[in-house]
């Protein structure tokens, strides 16, 4: 599906679920919008979502000191979602593993 890239598996998003065990991250297509996200993720993994949550990240500056100076540019930006589940759903994403 072009809808969901992939799941977003970091320290403050693993911190996140264990705090809220119903939510989980993803990074989406900028052009998706909520209830195409939604139908997304119910039909990937057989859950029923509850909400959508989702923000557009803004791109972070980079900066390079090299030998031939300064190399200036930035981080991809990127539409990510916080999906909220059911009580008592849960997706494993390392099971295909």
């Amino acid at each position: 599906m072009g809808i969901i890239i992939k799941p977003i598996i970091s320290e403050k998003m693993t911190a996140t679920t264990e705090k809220f065990p119903e939510r989980y991250g993803f990074r989406v297509s900028p052009k998706a919008n909520k209830i195409e996200i939604k139908n997304a993720v119910e039909s990937m993994y057989n859950v029923k979502v509850v909400s959508v949550n989702t923000s557009n990240v803004t791109p972070k500056l980079k900066v390079r000191y090299t030998k031939k100076g300064i190399l200036r540019g930035r981080a991809s930006a990127y539409k990510k979602a916080i999906v909220t589940l059911e009580k008592g759903q849960t997706i494993n994403f390392f099971a295909n593993i």
